[in-house]
C-alpha cells in the first residue's frame, strides 16, 4: 500500500521529534523536553525504575537523574509509526549505553528498551501526548541499581 505525501510528511516529522528526544536526554537538557511532549502528556519511566506523571514532574526528575550519568547514548530504531488523521503511535526500540562515576573509577553498563508511544499534531508540530517504557534487557547495571 502505497503512502500519501502526507503520510509520508507526518512520518518523518514525528521520526525528527524522536531523534530530538534522544539528544535532548543525552545533551541532559531536560527543560527542552517541552518542544517534545504536549503540555497534557503522560510519562512512564517506571520500568526502569524512573517516575510516572506529567511533563513537568518527568522534567524535574530528569534535571536530578542525569547528572549521575557521566555519558549516555540513546540509540532509536525500528521506528514503528501509525498515523490516523492528527494521532498517531508509535513503538521505538531504544539501545542506550550509559556511563557512571563509581568512586575512583566508571562502570559502562547497556539498557535495551522500548518507547510505546501517542503522538498529537499540535500547531507547533508533531508531540508525544503519552510515552511508556518497557524493559527489553540490561547488561552490566551497577550492583545497587537493581534493574
Amino acid at each position: 500500500m502505497a503512502l500519501s505525501l502526507q503520510e509520508m510528511s507526518d512520518r518523518f516529522e514525528i521520526q525528527d521529534m524522536l531523534y530530538h528526544y534522544a539528544d535532548i536526554i543525552d545533551r541532559k537538557a531536560a527543560l527542552e523536553l517541552t518542544d517534545i511532549f504536549t503540555p497534557d502528556a503522560h510519562i512512564d519511566y517506571s520500568a526502569f525504575g524512573g517516575t510516572v506523571g506529567d511533563l513537568s514532574s518527568t522534567i524535574d526528575f530528569l534535571k536530578e537523574a542525569l547528572p549521575a550519568f557521566s555519558a549516555t547514548q540513546h540509540l532509536n530504531a525500528n521506528i514503528q509509526i501509525t498515523v490516523t488523521g492528527d494521532t498517531a503511535s508509535g513503538r521505538v526500540m531504544c539501545f542506550n549505553p550509559m556511563e557512571m562515576p563509581l568512586g575512583d573509577e566508571t562502570q559502562v553498563f547497556m539498557l535495551g528498551l522500548w518507547y510505546v508511544d501517542r503522538y498529537r499534531r499540535t500547531d507547533a508540530g508533531w508531540r508525544i501526548s503519552e510515552r511508556k517504557e518497557e524493559k527489553s534487557w540490561v547488561f552490566n547495571v551497577p550492583d545497587f541499581m537493581a534493574l
